[in-house]
């Protein structure tokens, strides 16, 4: 989940997923997944970013815990600066259990 936040961070700061590219990182998930969250600020920002990628959402409050559904069934892609930045990207995106591609 950090690396989650510090990919939330990364998106604010840059202020658009897209950006001059010379990487891509191609994404898509096919079939719904849920994170299961006890930290209301953690299911924030985790939806914010899924949100931001173009990602169906699903949130639900109950029980003391918060469920986030997702699923991004379209190839959507991420025009990145550096190599670096498209590898942080598709880690992230494989811990949230997408599909991913990655050119350069």
């Amino acid at each position: 989940m950090l690396r989650a936040l510090l990919v939330f961070a990364f998106v604010t700061a840059m202020g658009t997923v897209s950006v001059s590219a010379d990487e891509i990182v191609r994404y898509r998930l096919t079939e719904w997944k849920r994170q299961h969250l006890h930290d209301a600020t953690k299911a924030k920002k985790i939806t914010e970013t899924l949100t931001k990628l173009g990602c169906e959402i699903e949130k639900a409050d109950h029980n003391g815990h918060i469920d986030v559904k997702y699923r991004c069934p379209q190839w959507k892609q991420l025009d990145l600066d550096s190599h670096a930045d498209a590898h942080k990207w598709e880690a992230w995106l494989k811990e949230f259990k997408f599909e991913t591609e990655h050119k350069h």
